[in-house]
């Protein structure tokens, strides 16, 4: 049994990491999340508080860091600013968060002698076209489009060189778009759910034809709890279901499961410099690690995630009316 740090860990993809680990190890966790408008406690609420401790902190904390660095016996490190949009309204806590703190990480890693895994996303390979068959593969060259891709990637290539250069025990995984429970109302899928179950009309960004390559959040967690078994020091691994859809494809099939006519949706304004379409190549986590996605059929984990938001009004009810009108005011 190890005690494990994850930060972000009260954030959408942090906290099912946290539920999975509970619920398939026997580790302990203790979660650093700074608690902004995109960690909620609530997330973590029902799990058993002799296994999961909350620390509400700043992953730039140095001083904090070094102190919670000497409790556990690895990290594993989510948090992040990470809503493109935002990063096009203000880029600068991208750059605290993404780059500074993790930073910050990579020197408590260095100092306490950690199993550090930093968590990424495939933005950071920029995007391909429409009818381009290439996905991303670990050799893609980065070429990140926004500040919050540009910020990541620059994560991504300080934990590359603390390796080299210190000796740090890190990996990397990049992934693709994850959907599921405890995803903050601003980000497609749920704002989409949220919408038609409070009986308002989906948001489409320009024709819909932007292509994101689907994962269920438990399928990452998963993933990221095989390659810090399993993975190789040093060495970056791409998480992937083969989950490819384009936006339009999407909304009209949570109407669909909801029982509402499928065309019944609004084209917005489109997001400044939308990336086209992502899609992930798998093979090497696979192959090298026997890892293997849960969630392969689309529709039902979508289904199963509709649930969730239907059950659980009171988790996503008081960030919804905010939500709405930042985007309202952008005329999206």
């Amino acid at each position: 049994m190890s005690t494990l740090l994850v930060t972000g860990g009260a954030g959408f993809i942090g906290s099912n990491f946290v539920h999975h680990v509970i619920g398939n190890t026997d580790h302990s966790v203790i979660v650093l999340d700074k608690l902004t408008y995109a960690g909620n406690a609530a997330s973590l609420a029902g799990l058993p508080e002799d296994r999961v401790r909350l620390v509400q902190g700043d992953i730039a904390d140095a001083t904090l860091v070094d102190e919670l660095f000497g409790q556990v016996d690895a990290v594993v490190h989510y948090a992040a600013e990470s809503h493109n949009d935002n990063s096009l309204h203000d880029p600068r806590p991208f750059l605290d968060t993404n780059i500074v703190g993790t930073y910050t990480l990579l020197e408590a890693a260095r100092k306490h002698d950690k199993r550090f895994h930093h968590i990424s996303t495939d933005e950071v390979y920029g995007d391909l076209e429409l009818d381009d068959p290439a996905r991303f593969t670990e050799n893609t060259p980065y070429n990140p489009s926004s500040p919050y891709s540009s910020t990541k990637a620059g994560s991504d290539l300080l934990v590359r060189a603390w390796v080299r250069s210190f000796g740090v025990k890190a990996t990397i995984s990049n992934c693709s778009n994850n959907y599921g429970p405890y995803q903050h109302v601003e980000k497609f899928i749920p704002r989409q759910i949220t919408n038609v179950l409070r009986g308002i009309r989906p948001k489409l960004y320009g024709k819909g034809e932007n292509v994101r390559d689907w994962i269920h959040a438990d399928d990452h967690s998963s993933a990221v709890l095989t390659i810090l078994d399993q993975g190789v020091i040093g060495e970056t691994y791409l998480i992937g279901a083969d989950g490819e859809k384009d936006n339009k494809t999407v909304v009209e099939l949570i109407l669909a499961l909801t029982g509402n006519p499928t065309d019944a949706y609004d084209h917005v304004t489109d997001r400044p410099g939308h990336d086209l379409r992502y899609a992930i190549d798998s093979t090497k986590l696979r192959t090298e690690l026997g890892w293997k996605p849960r969630y392969q059929d689309f529709e039902a984990g979508l289904k199963a995630t509709i649930d969730w938001y239907r059950d659980n009004e009171d988790w996503w009810a008081p960030a919804k009316d905010g939500v709405e009108a930042f985007y309202a005011s952008k005329g999206q």
